[in-house]
């Protein structure tokens, strides 16, 4: 994995030799956690992702300015989705797999019951939780609307790349611009400095599914894939 190199254009190229750019996050009161690990699919060094009625996340510890590096790629696959999925309801809040875009609070940014807020999370956690979020999710069903309030937080956005069992099973590559649908979806820019995180969770549907991620790609504006 690189990152820094040639910082005019690429802030990462990961493609999983090692997680160890990577760190686990765990959600409070969930003991069954998903399974991260660097190996090999179909001659591909990837990351293996394996949720089994479990939850937790996997962060880049390096964050990232999203002006200057605003251009995401990435190249994934999963086994399943879930049948009882349903992004409308929090029982049904769980994806094989999503990328998340997660930006860092801003105090200045904040009103004085947002500060209180943040503070006491500080506190509790011993960091601040994200401002908001952009979740790139393989949804469950075929969706309509292009963007979907999480019902688990208002400062989250899901953003279906796909959906249903077409393409189940099938390498997929995809490429999007963070700042322009951080703008599209909460209609203002967003905070410079951000976090890539990986996630599949299966808590709500009580259900498991793989995924594998090839590579993901942070790129400034233009930049080759």
């Amino acid at each position: 994995m690189n990152i820094g190199l040639h910082a005019e254009e690429v802030f990462l190229s990961e493609q999983f030799n090692s997680l160890e750019q990577w760190k686990p996050f765990y959600f409070p009161g969930i003991k069954t956690h998903t399974s991260y690990t660097a190996g090999n699919v179909d001659g591909r060094s990837c990351l293996i992702v394996s949720s089994n009625h479990s939850a937790s996340a996997l962060i880049l510890k390096n964050r990232f300015n999203v002006y200057q590096y605003p251009d995401i790629a990435w190249r994934l696959q999963v086994s399943n989705i879930y049948q009882k999925g349903d992004s409308s309801k929090k029982e049904g809040d769980d994806y094989p797999v999503r990328i998340m875009i997660m930006f860092l609070y801003v105090p200045e940014q904040a009103s004085m019951v947002e500060k209180l807020q943040y503070e006491t999370a500080h506190l509790f956690y011993g960091e601040y939780p994200p401002q908001s979020s952009l979740n790139y999710i393989w949804a469950n069903k075929e969706q309509v609307a292009p963007l979907i309030p999480a019902t688990y937080s208002s400062r989250a956005m899901l953003i279906p790349m796909a959906a249903g069992q077409k393409h189940v099973g099938k390498w997929l590559e995809y490429r999007t611009n963070i700042v322009q649908d951080y703008k599209t979806a909460f209609g203002q820019d967003p905070p410079p400095l951000a976090v890539v995180g990986i996630m599949s969770d299966s808590d709500n549907t009580g259900e498991s599914a793989r995924a594998y991620i090839d590579f993901i790609k942070i790129s400034g504006q233009g930049a080759a894939p």
